[in-house]
């Protein structure tokens, strides 16, 4: 089912404030507040919303330090492409993978404390994932802007 204006609004409001209650919501919107909770639950339903999420101060949880990894793969075979994503899921300190067009087949984003932390982190997970030819890393120096919000 396709969303409407309303629709846009509930979400763009929920993207920037996940603990907003139904009240202020529906304020916001300009509905009723029974008429905002249903559309929440259908969004919900529909899968326009997927989860509710805290996001944390990567500074104050220690690991202010961001590095994009590029991974090159041997070979394209499924079962090479499948034995990496499964194994790199596992690693609790890599963010966000994603499988690449260009030159190289997938991108990592990795939290890590320091350049020390990270050192670890490749020595004890990344050199080891299975089917790597080549790995690229660049340290991110300052984050310019950062949202989670998808343009609505």
């Amino acid at each position: 089912m396709a969303i409407d204006e309303t629709d846009r609004r509930i979400l763009k409001v929920l993207q920037r404030k996940g603990r907003i209650s139904n009240a202020e919501l529906s304020e916001a919107a300009n509905l009723s507040p029974s008429a905002c909770h249903r559309r929440v639950q259908r969004l919900e339903k529909e899968g326009y919303i997927r989860d509710y999420v805290a996001l944390l101060n990567a500074r104050k949880m220690g690991v202010p330090t961001t590095v994009f990894v590029e991974i090159t793969l041997q070979a394209q075979a499924d079962e090479v492409l499948d034995a990496f994503e499964k194994a790199v899921g596992r690693i609790p300190d890599v963010l966000e993978c994603h499988l690449m067009a260009g030159s190289a087949d997938y991108l990592l984003k990795v939290v890590a404390e320091n350049t020390d932390d990270f050192a670890r982190i490749h020595r004890q997970h990344l050199a080891r994932l299975p089917g790597v030819a080549q790995m690229q890393s660049s340290f991110a120096l300052r984050t310019v802007f950062k949202t989670t919000a998808l343009p609505v």
